[in-house]
């Protein structure tokens, strides 16, 4: 493998040597003993910061570091070794200053707010907001204490789903034109391109029907997941699981419900466009084994991974000189590992490490999903490289609900480009069909299963059990509402709820498409307005978690509170489809 194509690990540590060596020396600085009880002292709470933030430093370097030589070589013993080793180091770091958070909560308000007015403060002032937010819903030591200890026990639902969708299922095997292929969460997503329909429906039966041969089971571990946030939900005196949720990551309610209801007002325009892929694909009837297959076959943008790198700065023009050159610039640096190797981890990912510079594992193949993929990675690592630079570490880590904007606005500048000069219709036509997958999968999608997770916790806060019967008959229900006359509701498809692990993870999926309509919003405005969106644009890129996700975006111009960017991304929706109609 050629040097220049392998991600330069030694700008973290020159060798797994010097690794060892920062690992032993970090391991005696886990004492912060001496501020417990003494935070009340405006001195104490800012050494204990500077403190914390010179440990945590060292220790994300030791992570992602270690994470990385594993994921270069899962077959690494060492590299795996060393994972193991960060995760108990973090283990320990997380029981050594379990007790600030509750401390600075017992805080008196008065204290909290003159820290957070103190100039020399100013790199905690967003950190201390969220703490001071939360004093209403701190509890008393010994309720604290019995939380934190039943923490692990809460977490179990989780686990057992993974056991059961990892471990349990009985998901048999599918023939094909190339010969009989075992089915599993990875051959099933292909299945379901097949171009044979037989083939993916048969994936389609066996799939679901191991689900349902254990729906009791899955039944009953998400009901127990639901009941475990809303019983937390009550004991911390909110109103609902969803203002938990909510307000632990400082978003307002109205983002939610401005989400669920826009979408529910332009599922026309989904019914309309799985019409036209009903007549695109040639089918009598449309299933929902069929939506996955490709409308246009055989368009794939084939290159060599340098020319798709050209390709993917051509495409981000818009964004500025700046923005183009620091792309050459990961890419000289070799911030980024390209091809597939021998026990090399699958997929794609950013990291990022904040005394260096971001990472890319890519597992580079000649299609034009791993250009997008390309774009997508670099929009992550070009966020978290500004955020850097331009915050204190201790602002400049930004949260789920935004990381997903800029990559999708670098997939959606990049598919506008190839767009524009494209002149074969054929590769137009797919990559209108790519766009439209993209905003229904994540858009549509998410927000379906988004609204289903409203229906189950606010099932259980009105004191009625889940089945699977009330699951299943009210996952049906919206599917039809989502998908509209145009497909066939298979009946299998009334289960589809028992096999999302996002669901353990309560409201977090809507966030995928609350990052989508930010990320279209923004595209549109860059390509409308240029210079002064991309200006705006830079200072969200630059912001990382210094204010609330929501304010953060109101940078670049996007005021989730407001039912516009939700209209606006819908409107695109309708155009793109008119443009894919018209071909």
């Amino acid at each position: 493998m050629d040097n220049k194509y392998v991600w330069a690990t030694e700008d973290i540590f020159s060798s797994k040597e010097e690794w060892n060596k920062t690992f032993s020396q970090i391991e005696k600085k886990l004492d912060f003993s001496k501020y417990k009880g003494k935070l009340n002292k405006k001195e104490n709470f800012f050494n204990l910061q500077k403190q914390l933030e010179e440990t945590s430093m060292v220790i994300e370097k030791l992570g992602v570091y270690a994470m990385m030589k594993h994921d270069e070589n899962t077959k690494d013993s060492v590299a795996d070794s060393m994972n193991s080793k960060v995760n108990s180091l973090y283990a320990k770091f997380s029981a050594s200053v379990s007790f600030v958070s509750p401390e600075l909560t017992a805080l008196p308000e008065s204290i909290l707010q003159s820290y957070i007015n103190d100039p020399d403060l100013k790199d905690y002032d967003y950190y201390l907001k969220t703490v001071l937010k939360s004093k209403a819903h701190v509890l008393s030591d010994n309720e604290e204490k019995l939380l934190a200890k039943s923490a692990e026990v809460f977490g179990s639902f989780k686990d057992i789903f993974t056991k059961i969708d990892n471990a349990d299922l009985p998901l048999g095997k599918v023939k094909t034109k190339d010969g009989v292929i075992p089915l599993t969460h990875g051959t099933y997503s292909v299945l379901l391109q097949d171009e044979d329909q037989q083939v993916r429906k048969s994936a389609f039966k066996k799939y679901y029907k191991a689900y349902v041969s254990l729906i009791n089971t899955i039944s009953a571990t998400y009901y127990g997941n639901v009941k475990k946030g809303v019983f937390v939900a009550n004991a911390r005196k909110y109103n609902s699981a969803l203002q938990m949720a909510l307000s632990n990551e400082d978003v307002n309610e109205v983002v939610y419900e401005n989400l669920l209801q826009t979408v529910n007002d332009a599922l026309p325009t989904l019914h309309k466009y799985m019409q036209e892929k009903k007549k695109a694909l040639g089918v009598e009837k449309m299933h929902m084994y069929d939506i996955y297959v490709p409308t246009v076959a055989n368009a794939d943008i084939k290159l060599d991974y340098d020319k798709a790198y050209d390709l993917v700065v051509e495409g981000l023009a818009p964004l500025g000189k700046e923005y183009q050159e620091l792309l050459q610039t990961a890419r000289k640096q070799r911030w980024i590992d390209v091809y597939e190797k021998d026990g090399k981890r699958s997929g794609a990912y950013s990291a990022g490490v904040y005394t260096t510079h971001p990472y890319v594992l890519l597992n580079y193949q000649k299609t034009t999903h791993d250009v997008f993929t390309i774009a997508h990675e670099m929009g992550h690592s070009m966020h978290t490289y500004f955020s850097n630079k331009a915050q204190p570490y201790a602002k400049a880590d930004y949260t789920i609900f935004v990381a997903e904007v800029a990559s999708t606005v670098n997939e959606v500048l990049l598919c506008r480009h190839l767009l524009s000069t494209a002149t074969d219709k054929k590769l137009k036509k797919y990559l209108l069909s790519y766009l439209l997958e993209m905003i229904r999968t994540t858009l549509f999608r998410q927000t379906q299963f988004a609204e289903f997770e409203h229906f189950a916790h606010k099932t259980v806060e009105k004191g009625i059990p889940l089945t699977k019967d009330n699951l299943s008959k009210h996952y049906l229900k919206l599917n039809k509402k989502y998908y509209g006359s145009a497909i066939e509701h298979d009946k299998e498809i009334k289960y589809e709820w028992a096999r999302i692990p996002h669901f353990y993870r309560a409201f977090y999926v809507y966030k995928y498409a609350t990052g989508i309509i930010s990320a279209l919003a923004i595209a549109d405005r860059i390509l409308t307005e240029g210079k002064p969106a991309v200006d705006d644009y830079f200072k969200f890129l630059s912001s990382g978690g210094s204010d609330s996700p929501v304010e953060l975006l109101k940078i670049a111009g996007v005021d989730l509170t407001d039912k516009k960017p939700f209209e606006s991304a819908f409107s695109t929706f309708e155009k793109v489809l008119q443009e894919f109609i018209e071909l």
